[in-house]
């Protein structure tokens, strides 16, 4: 079968249910044939598959294509209701209804928020009523099989589709209901409302009804009479690890020890006594709902079998995934016990079991009701399209070299306690490493200047952002300084050296700091935990806290720098990147300690940058939905999104589509001709004219002779020069080396010469003998000149 090629996967206006979708050939991939009606909820992800030479892009599947049968029997008789203009439910729920599918809104809700709404009051209100019930008593048997106890209904959307949207209509449909009638066991006012972290905990301020930007208003999801109704509500908005059980008494370790009271726990708060603080905003209601946010965080783990017997590493990482779920849900349950819960509710874009967790990796949670997935998003238009590496010119393995890129490069980075001397000094890249970050960075260079040249510049939006997600402290510190810019002692004197990559330096050029950096190191686990940064991440973050706090004086005057913590400064410059006229707005390259914090909601990201191990799916779509957040929601002429596109390397999914940007030329740059006027020749400067400068040099003198053995041949075996990228459906991109090209070879044996320098010619006291310098020069230009030898349309830069 030939090779669809899409220019535009945007089929569907995202505020009607998709009408059409590409059609799915087997296991041959995108077709390029649209079928008429919806796609139906399946059980696979469809992902880009590395392609050979006259080999067509093919779709790999995790499992066999099956339909998600209880999803699409719900999606069919909601669709029913829907036409039959929703009978059967309170004339509250009715007017909603009404208000959210009104098409002469002004600021109209997508499809996929409305039709989560429409379903949950389906379930809640409609569907025993029309001979539905054997629905419910499905989902309360899967429940019953997993959450033992408790009632849950999830909701599947894509990243970027407005979840917090949707858990803001959930909240006035509830609250609205019960103020009509106080007697209506069915609803409720009072919420507890759970997230993975403080970020996304901090976020959702917007669902309370007294903020200034709360959703209710700014979304228009309710008539303005309604608004003050809505104020009666109580809401509670906490992280789930304000379930750990917490020491009453303040003592140390030692002394909880030597009491006994560290083996016992008997120093610890009770579960009731937890529910009590955590759920002291709630005023002591009953029958309250849960919505849990980024829900696929808590599940009850099953005992694993035989077969899911895991590798050490990617047992510690399911380990900690296990443990807190197990946190998550055991508060649930304890609220359960003492306040009663009503309902459950569950947004995710990824409601999955992961290997480790007792149940078949990949396997959907048992109570997803609805299904709006990445794929349907994409047509739609409400999401960027991902884009990942499907092939380049050094594939000597089945995935092209920057998609599997850990594979490459795990044995040549330091870890915790392993190659830490790696870390000291100027940062040394493994070979593929820095492949990858030339070839995306120059992706993003032409991405930038497209920003800077576009009149978006002057109305005052923020640049771009790329990321880089690494695996430890060491690395990401050893990332940062290549990327950024690092210290070196010369005579006594701290002297900043240049990052690698131009627009992402944080020198100023001159050996010292830019005072607002273009480039910050964070750990988005320690600061999302809400616990104190460790003492190693710190240490590492000195300076970089130094200079927030200077630009955090400067912005606000009239407050105390001093009384902020370093967790919450950081905190601050990582969830306002992108954000206008906030500490983050001018960051333009983010290097990330540990995974991105789900919630972590900048629409900016183009260029995302793996540079770890991904021992789950959930890990790779986590990464990537970073990316997959619109910069514009202003439909054309046709009603339908322009696509946007953003760039992945280094994440190997197996079950999602990657990311990627738009691969537009950038438009031809000015050339301006610079020289003197002759009328101007009076104002000539001139300079003394310097003859040379004499130093007394040691004698020594350096000379070279070159064998067989010196002989080095430059292939792409082991480094590619440029990759393919590709979506799901839409344009191909194209990265290289190119911007490579541009350095001249004298600076390639400028570098050659400094740092054979720096490794092999130190004096007695650790000092680089500088006086060799222009012997080593020679000897570089003379080995470049006539021992390297490229082939494969390879370059010596």
């Amino acid at each position: 079968m030939k090779q669809a090629v899409i220019e535009n996967p945007v089929l569907n206006s995202p505020f009607r249910e998709p009408s059409q979708h590409f059609v799915l050939e087997g296991r041959e991939g995108i077709t390029g044939e649209i079928a008429p009606g919806r796609r139906v909820s399946e059980y696979f992800i469809p992902i880009p598959r590395p392609k050979k030479r006259n080999a067509q892009l093919v779709i790999e599947t995790i499992e066999q294509r099956e339909e998600n049968r209880l999803i699409n029997q719900i999606r069919q008789r909601v669709g029913i209701w829907r036409q039959g203009k929703y009978p059967g439910i309170t004339r509250v729920s009715s007017r909603l209804l009404e208000y959210w599918t009104n098409p002469e809104r002004e600021k109209p809700l997508f499809f996929c928020q409305i039709e989560a709404l429409e379903t949950a009051i389906y379930l809640l209100e409609a569907a025993e009523k029309y001979g539905d019930r054997w629905i419910l008593d499905e989902l309360q048997a899967k429940n019953e099989e997993a959450n033992p106890g408790l009632f849950r209904i999830a909701f599947k959307m894509a990243t970027g589709s407005g979840k917090t949207v949707v858990m803001a209509m959930l909240i006035a449909w509830q609250t609205l209901n019960k103020l009509a009638d106080r007697q209506n066991k069915l609803f409720s006012d009072a919420f507890l409302v759970i997230t993975p972290g403080i970020t996304i905990r901090d976020r959702l301020r917007v669902l309370m009804p007294n903020d200034p930007e709360n959703y209710y208003r700014q979304r228009d999801l309710l008539p303005p009479h309604q608004l003050d109704e809505l104020k009666k509500a109580t809401i509670v908005l906490t992280n789930y690890h304000a379930f750990q059980l917490r020491e009453k008494y303040q003592a140390s370790k030692l002394a909880r020890q030597i009491s006994g009271m560290e083996a016992t726990g008997a120093g610890k708060e009770s579960p009731a006594e937890m529910v009590r603080r955590v759920c002291r905003g709630l005023g002591g209601k009953k029958g309250i709902v849960v919505i849990n946010d980024e829900a696929h965080h808590c599940y009850r783990r099953r005992a694993e079998t035989e077969e899911e017997r895991l590798e050490r590493e990617e047992k510690q990482e399911a380990d900690k995934r296990n443990e807190a779920a197990r946190v998550w849900i055991s508060g649930i349950e304890a609220v359960q016990r003492k306040l009663g819960i009503r309902d459950i509710y569950d947004l995710s874009a990824t409601p999955f079991f992961l290997r480790g967790s007792g149940y078949r990796e990949g396997d959907l949670f048992g109570w997803v009701v609805s299904d709006f997935a990445l794929i349907d998003a994409i047509e739609s238009g409400i999401v960027k399209v991902p884009r990942v590496p499907v092939a380049d010119n050094a594939m000597t393995d089945v995935l092209p070299t920057y998609r599997n890129l850990w594979e490459h490069i795990r044995e040549d980075l330091p870890r915790k306690g392993r190659k830490t001397e790696a870390v000291s000094g100027a940062p040394k890249l493994p070979a593929e490493l820095q492949g990858a970050l030339h070839s995306l960075y120059g992706h993003y260079e032409n991405t930038y200047r497209q920003w800077e040249a576009s009149s978006t510049r002057t109305q005052a939006q923020t640049p771009p952002v790329f990321i880089v997600v690494c695996n430890n402290t060491n690395v990401s510190k050893l990332v940062y300084d290549y990327i950024a810019g690092w210290e070196k002692e010369i005579d006594g004197k701290t002297v900043v050296q240049a990052g690698r990559l131009d627009i992402f330096r944080n020198d100023d050029g001159q050996g010292g700091w830019l005072h607002r950096p273009n480039t910050i190191l964070i750990d988005s686990e320690q600061l999302d935990s809400g616990e104190a940064m460790s003492d190693e991440f710190k240490k590492v973050a000195a300076r970089e806290i130094d200079e927030f706090k200077q630009d955090y004086r400067l912005r606000f005057p009239e407050k105390d720098v001093n009384q902020i913590k370093d967790e919450d400064l950081l905190r601050e410059v990582m969830n306002t990147v992108g954000k206008t006229g906030k500490l983050g707005e001018q960051v333009k390259c983010v290097v990330s300690v540990s995974m991105l914090t789900e919630g972590w909601d900048a629409n900016t990201v183009t260029h995302i940058l793996g540079v770890r191990a991904f021992g789950t799916q959930l890990l790779c779509e986590q990464v990537v939905g970073r990316s997959l957040r619109r910069r514009s929601y202003e439909p054309g002429a046709d009603g339908l999104f322009e696509p946007e596109y953003a760039e992945v390397f280094g994440v190997p999914f197996s079950f999602l589509p990657c990311a990627g940007t738009n691969g537009a030329s950038p438009p031809p740059k000015k050339v301006w001709r610079v020289r003197a006027l002759p009328e101007r020749a009076g104002a000539r400067i001139s300079f003394p004219r310097l003859t040379g400068y004499r130093y007394a040099l040691p004698v020594d003198r350096l000379t070279a002779a070159f064998s067989e053995d010196s002989r080095y041949v430059l292939t792409t075996q082991e480094l590619a020069t440029w990759t393919e990228s590709a979506p799901i459906v839409g344009e191909h991109s194209y990265t290289s080396l190119g911007d490579l090209r541009k350095e001249r070879e004298q600076t390639v044996a400028f570098e050659i010469a400094r740092l054979t320098l720096e490794k092999y010619f130190l004096d007695a006291e650790g000092g680089q003998q500088v006086h060799l310098f222009a012997d080593l020069l020679g000897i570089a230009r003379e080995w470049l000149r006539d021992q390297v030898r490229c082939h494969d349309n390879t370059f010596k830069q």
